[in-house]
């Protein structure tokens, strides 16, 4: 799952919008500095000529008049600067919340863009968008959003429709193949080398009969079919897939020990999830060495139910153990023996149930797969 990124856009637009106010804020008191600057300038008597007596005391008057005046000019100059400072702060003050509140509204349509993407994956491409309002730039981003997952959501279901047609069709060609071999074979005195060819391509044809059901089963699983879900005990799956492989456990001389509680119960398909344990089971025996051992473990928790399968072995690299989620993908290169399908399966199954699949090559050698699974909710009385 992708973690939300920090807001780091929603940073920025607060800072430009904080500079702006301050710019603003500056601008304008340097603007009221310069319209008042004419009155801050000393008041000074017209000139008038030399006067005896009277005129003399009068323009002594006036002069003292003019320097009072002066002097409340100066003091509102200083009280105008002042307050324009205050102002000025208090703005700088009150610019960053706002500035984050614009910017908060602006990215508010791009967030509930990016919360409602991160909720479609490839099991709901039928999700839609769907944003309303004005033709914008983000209404057109929203479309165009839209317009991709229509493209997906066609290119994917066309994908799992012939993945899952041609399993089916080969099927037929599969059962012709058989049925011919049996006629050859149920021939009166058949030749020996007919025979071991007979043996031969039946083992041949299993083969590709169980790749073609691979493929149906993990067509299904990634197109996410829950309709027949139902609580499921992990144990009693892991009981069933053993029993089934219990003959090439034994052959291999395989030491099995499992610890899968009663209470480990997850909600799914149990059909589906029936495969995803026999593939980690019939994982774990096939790939062993002779001698080897296989522990599995459950371990249930309120939210999540986990089944971890692990088995001794030679030492992997950890880069080729996290291809082995995608189809076809096998450790060292081997084609036999495997039709590369049963992890990918395993993958597929448990993100249509809303869990997940972890591979982890041990140090000491072997493998390590985890399978998360929801926890099964409890049935409401």
């Amino acid at each position: 799952m992708i973690e939300p990124r920090s807001g780091t856009v929603g940073v920025r637009f607060t800072i430009l919008y904080a500079f702006g106010f301050l710019l603003a804020g500056i601008g304008l008191l340097v603007l009221n500095f310069l319209l008042s600057g004419g009155s801050m300038n000393s008041v000074t008597p017209a000139g008038a000529p030399p006067a005896q007596g009277s005129l003399a005391a009068a323009q002594q008057h006036i002069q003292l008049l003019a320097d009072q005046l002066n002097d409340v000019h100066a003091q509102q100059a200083r009280q105008l600067l002042a307050g324009s400072l205050i102002a000025l702060l208090v703005m700088a003050v009150a610019s960053v919340p706002l500035g984050r509140l614009l910017a908060k509204r602006v990215l508010r349509p791009l967030r509930l863009i990016t919360g409602a993407t991160r909720r479609i994956s490839a099991d709901n491409l039928d999700q839609r968008l769907a944003v309303t309002g004005p033709a914008d730039e983000v209404k057109d981003l929203a479309d165009t959003i839209d317009e991709l997952l229509e493209r997906l959501e066609t290119s994917f279901a066309a994908q799992r429709r012939f993945v899952a047609n041609a399993s089916h069709e080969l099927r037929t060609p599969l059962a012709t193949m058989r049925a011919s071999l049996d006629v050859a074979v149920a021939k009166p005195d058949p030749a020996a080398s007919t025979v071991a060819l007979a043996d031969r391509l039946r083992t041949e044809l299993d083969r590709v009969d169980h790749l073609l059901d691979g493929f149906l089963v993990l067509a299904r699983g990634q197109h996410g079919a829950l309709a027949d879900a139902a609580p499921v005990d992990l144990g009693d799956l892991v009981d069933a897939a053993l029993h089934e492989r219990s003959a090439d456990a034994q052959e291999k001389d395989l030491t099995v020990t499992v610890n899968v509680p009663p209470a480990t119960v997850t909600h799914g398909s149990p059909a589906l999830l029936a495969r995803l344990v026999d593939n980690l089971v019939d994982n774990a025996v096939t790939h062993n060495e002779s001698g080897g051992w296989i522990e599995i473990t459950g371990t249930a928790a309120e939210e999540e139910t986990v089944l971890v399968v692990e088995t001794g072995g030679r030492v992997f690299d950890q880069r080729a153990v996290d291809r082995l989620a995608q189809p076809f993908e096998r450790l060292g290169g081997e084609r036999t023996g495997s039709s590369g399908l049963g992890l990918s399966i395993v993958a597929a199954i448990a993100t249509a149930h809303g869990g997940g699949l972890t591979l982890h090559a041990r140090p000491e050698g072997g493998l390590r797969v985890s399978c998360a699974l929801p926890a099964a909710k409890p049935e409401v009385a």
